[in-house]
């Protein structure tokens, strides 16, 4: 790839950190803070496990993505542990939006049970195994399923010419099998078809429900349904910002290097990570409650800044006169000459 290209890669991918690191603390603090009571809402506790993983993309994933291109030289012991990191946060984010599908449809389908199946202890229990059950799938590679044993004694049989180790990428330690048939069939594409499955039956109840139901009731359901739609949306952008890297790792494993193009796997790769980015943009427009706590976040934020500049324009005066009765009466409270 031309030098220029990978720069534009790189700034590309820089600006996409940035923008999922700030965006997403954005999110958890307006979820924690802004919205009273929000914690105790299975929706929302595990709508801050999905920030709280896209905000890892931009902290770690994004990063690793640009090193790990062959640009650094890692053991491949490393090289293999800091990949399984992407693929961690990949699986919280799938795992998330997965609880969050199954939420709305108990909450939707049973509702008399479901305050006393969904409290707060058991919500956070279902975040904890969402992230332990990333953190196996992400790192099974560790197990086993990798693709250095090549690349690692390729690198023994060097290492009296060259001391150092070869350079790491992504997929010099993790196989394209692996990825294909675990990662995207088993992990990714199964989820999001029961993902599918859920929402469909969520909005054909809902439909059925708001042609029978009273006016008085009918504006809980259209509450209802317009959160089922947001998180329908985050679920779509979801699925079209990964599937398409997905399908490139498809084509390498069946037809080779030469099926994808090294510009059109970069832009897959940022397509995947601006997906991150993009959620809290969807939150402030499609949740009034999280689009509110913004607000009120904001509003904060300017009184501050006016607060601190009011007590600036309070001190200066303060300390000119001071200082002018110093000049004034000296230090023995007599007039200087």
């Amino acid at each position: 790839m031309a030098e220029w290209s990978w720069v534009a890669y790189t700034a590309l991918e820089v600006l996409i950190a940035v923008a999922c690191c700030l965006g997403n603390m954005l999110v958890v603090c307006a979820v924690c803070i802004g919205i009273r009571g929000s914690l105790r809402e299975p929706t929302f506790c595990f709508l801050v496990s999905l920030a709280v993983a896209d905000f890892l993309v931009g902290v770690a994933a994004v990063p690793l993505a640009v090193v790990l291109d062959g640009w650094v030289n890692l053991t491949p012991n490393l090289c293999l542990l800091l990949s399984c990191v992407v693929l961690v946060l990949t699986q919280a984010s799938v795992l998330s939006l997965l609880a969050i599908a199954v939420d709305r449809y108990l909450r939707l389908h049973t509702p008399l049970r479901y305050k006393n199946l969904a409290t707060q202890k058991r919500t956070w229990l279902a975040v904890s195994v969402c992230w332990a059950l990333s953190c196996l799938l992400g790192f099974t590679p560790l197990f086993g399923w990798h693709s250095y044993s090549s690349l690692a004694s390729g690198d023994n049989n060097k290492s009296s010419a060259s001391p150092t180790s070869p350079p790491c990428t992504f997929l010099s330690v993790v196989p394209l099998p692996f990825m294909v048939y675990f990662n995207f069939l088993g992990c990714v594409l199964a989820p999001l078809l029961v993902m599918t499955l859920l929402y469909t039956r969520i909005f054909w109840s809902l439909q059925g429900r708001l042609q029978d139901s009273s006016p008085q009731a009918q504006a809980s359901l259209l509450r209802e349904r317009r959160l089922a739609c947001s998180l329908a949306l985050v679920l779509c952008l979801f699925a079209g910002c990964w599937i398409p890297l997905h399908l490139m790792n498809c084509l390498l494993l069946f037809h080779g290097p030469q099926a994808v193009t090294q510009g059109a796997l970069y832009t897959g790769i940022l397509l995947s990570h601006a997906n991150s980015a993009v959620n809290p943009v969807i939150y402030a427009y499609r949740i009034p409650k999280i689009q509110q706590a913004y607000a009120q976040i904001w509003r904060r934020s300017l009184v501050g800044l006016d607060c601190c500049d009011g007590d600036d324009r309070v001190e200066r005066p303060r300390t000119g006169s001071r200082a002018n009765r110093t000049e004034t009466f000296g230090l023995g409270g007599q007039a200087t000459p």
